[in-house]
């Protein structure tokens, strides 16, 4: 594989687990406010916010590593609307 290609693989997978991430803090973010209300100070709840920082720090430590490695996601996805749109038209009829 070349250099470029294990960027880009690596860059894709930082995203998908970044997403991961941040579903999985939602989710104890909700599970900790449901918690507090029914019991507060409760070891339940304490496990709740642990977890919750728990991703809350993974999340954080996946968004510096996509920003070092200095790929905007903005850019990437015009980059590949554009090469999709140019395959498109490529599509083996002549222009009118």
């Amino acid at each position: 594989m070349s250099e470029r290609s294990q960027l880009k693989r690596a860059v894709r997978q930082l995203r998908r687990i970044r997403s991961f991430y941040a579903a999985a803090m939602v989710l104890w973010a909700g599970s900790a406010a449901l918690t507090s209300w029914q019991a507060a100070g409760s070891r339940q709840l304490t496990v709740c916010v642990a977890l919750l920082a728990v991703f809350a720090a993974l999340f954080v430590t996946v968004s510096v590593a996509l920003r070092r490695l200095g790929v905007p996601a903005t850019a990437e996805r015009a980059r590949r609307h554009a090469t999709a749109s140019t395959v498109s038209n490529a599509g083996g009829h002549a222009a009118a």
